[in-house]
């Protein structure tokens, strides 16, 4: 194929990227879900005050209401919420245009490493990946990791040959862990690798390029490796790490127990044998859990079949379609017998096998699809090659038969979850993506005026940063009501009878009432110059269908449904 006509080809890939990413964002997902709203919150903040919504100018990790957060997703989503506003737009463009620059990336760096037949298969399977998908069209960061490793990656090789680039692949690597905190272990994992084995290719730079590179590393690495070890960079880590595991003690315990209990001991306080506390302590505790993940990762389950069991993260199908698994496996096999480049498969192992660790030493890492998106590339560029090489080791009618059956399975596989994921997955998951808040809420900003207190409910989840990025509360008011070093700490509270403590800010408190009667209560805890927000749930009665069941000292100003009709919330005065 001559230059025009690749051209033309990857144009098409990526127009079709771009249309499986932006077609209907704003619509499905169905809603931004409670991180999405706290990184639009901070851009928000950033905007308006140079300083995220905890009152620190302009972090190296943002300070959320429940965590620290990497910052560069959220820096990238200014410029996208300055002009959107919090929005589904204003908060997912930054990740829906990082998921199509991968797509470009991915095409140019199987082209470096490898040939054209195989860069332009990867990068369309990238394209119609449901694992990338589902993230290049929601507000999470992995999508921009994705990219800067490939960037890094591709100009690294084209270094090997034109030097001049090499300052900016190290800046790329670098700039990784800004963006997600599985980069923190994996990319210095990865540089490692790359010193070690492309050394003699790496010596033949020039020293001037090779000092540029080194520089450019230790100016954008430097800051965030300090926020890292001395900031709030760990406390995310602390948090959901297998080695901080809380049931850690009593599993050993327990364990413990039933071996004596096994030889025949009763009764409490018994003493664990020396075999015991060798067979059974914290350090096998943590290496069991980390192996159990670590497998989990690889399983069929996982690749194939349901996915990531967290709705957000997938739409209940495996992270592959089913009829890759035959090509996965092709591949795996050709690419150890047949791949001639020693360097570049090695490469390609050691991204699988260390791409995991990250997620395999959390809690929940063994089907996490976040934490494992870094093994995402490679087992596509596998997959890639068993088409390739599979195609070429079939003869005649069978591999015409091969080709036929295998790509018309697969398109039926990408329209399954193409229906699925438009037509079921905004019921299906509605939940999830905390569908109802941003209607509640901007409906509570056009009549709040006219009360003098706003109660909204936490019986569902904690809607501070609903409330704080859909109303979009004036940054620097929240600073004050936020600020840590005030005696009374973030978010003031104060007793309500009906209510107990709950948190304010202004007029504005967030709490929910003890309705022992269901709605027959509200009427008691609220006065006339109150209004409320309350989860459907709480409420006992759909009013949506029975609206005359609403009693009758109680005034429903506004029902909102989730996608599927159902009532999600409820906002309510009195009479």
């Amino acid at each position: 194929m001559n230059n025009k006509v690749n051209n033309f080809i990857l144009v098409l890939i990526l127009l079709l990227a771009s249309f499986l990413r932006l077609w209907k964002i704003d619509q499905n997902p169905v809603s931004l879900f409670g991180d999405e709203v706290d990184v639009g919150y901070q851009a928000y903040s950033i905007l308006k005050t140079g300083k995220d919504y905890s009152g620190n100018a302009w972090p190296i990790h943002f300070q959320s209401l429940a965590e620290w957060r990497t910052p560069l997703y959220i820096y990238s989503a200014v410029p996208t919420i300055a002009i959107f506003g919090i929005s589904t737009l204003g908060v997912r463009l930054p990740a829906a245009i990082f998921g199509i620059l991968g797509v470009l990336a991915f095409y140019l760096l199987i082209l470096e490493i490898s040939n054209l037949k195989l860069a332009i298969i990867a990068s369309f399977l990238l394209t119609v990946s449901p694992w990338h998908l589902q993230y290049s069209r929601a507000g999470f960061e992995v999508t921009l990791l994705l990219f800067l490793l490939l960037l890094g990656l591709y100009l690294f090789f084209k270094s090997l040959k034109e030097g001049k680039y090499l300052w900016i692949s190290a800046a790329c690597f670098a700039l990784s862990p800004w963006v997600y905190s599985t980069a923190k272990f994996f990319t210095p994992l990865l540089l490692f690798f790359l010193l070690i084995v492309f050394r003699k290719e790496i010596l033949k730079v020039s020293k001037k390029n090779l000092t540029f590179a080194f520089l450019a590393f230790v100016i954008f690495a430097t800051p965030i490796t300090v926020s890292t070890i001395y900031g709030g960079g760990t406390q995310r880590f602390g948090y959901i790490s297998v080695f901080t595991d809380p049931t850690t003690e009593p599993e050993v315990g327990t364990a413990r127990l039933r071996d004596a209990r096994m030889r025949g001991e009763m009764g409490e306080g018994l003493n664990p044998t020396f075999l015991d506390r060798v067979i059974h302590n914290k350090f096998t505790f943590w290496g069991g859990n980390v192996i159990r993940n670590y497998l989990q990762s690889f399983s069929t389950d996982f690749l194939f079949i349901k996915g990531d069991s967290n709705p957000r993260h997938s739409i209940g199908i495996g992270e592959f379609y089913k009829i890759e698994a035959i090509s996965l496996i092709l591949g795996l096999v050709f690419f150890l017998t047949k791949f001639k480049d020693k360097k570049i498969k090695l490469l390609i192992i050691f991204w699988i096998l260390a791409g995991v660790i990250p997620s395999a030493i959390t809690r929940d890492g063994g089907n996490h699809a976040t934490r494992l998106i870094l093994i995402l590339l490679p087992l596509i560029f596998l997959i890639t090659y068993g088409i390739v090489e599979g195609s070429r080791f079939l003869k005649g009618n069978i591999k015409k038969i091969f080709l036929v059956a295998y790509f018309g399975i697969w398109f039926l596989e990408i329209g399954n979850y193409l229906h699925t994921y438009y037509v079921h997955y905004p019921w299906d998951s509605e939940r999830w993506w905390h569908a109802g808040y941003k209607e509640s809420i901007q409906t509570i900003k056009t009549i709040d005026i006219d009360y003098d207190k706003i109660i909204i409910s936490m019986a569902g989840e904690p809607a501070w940063i609903f409330f704080a990025g859909f109303y979009e509360y004036p940054p620097d008011k929240w600073h004050y009501w936020y600020d840590l070093k005030r005696p009374d700490g973030p978010l003031k509270k104060i007793n309500i009878e009906g209510f107990g403590d709950i948190s304010y800010l202004d007029k504005f408190y967030f709490g929910s009432p003890n309705l022992k009667a269901g709605l027959y209560d509200l009427g008691k805890v609220i006065d006339n110059k109150t209004l409320y927000l309350a989860v459907a749930k709480e409420i006992g009665a759909n009013l949506i269908m029975e609206p005359a069941r609403t009693p009758p000292d109680l005034k429903l100003l506004k029902t909102v449904a989730y996608p599927s009709g159902e009532p999600a919330f409820y906002i309510f005065a009195k009479r």
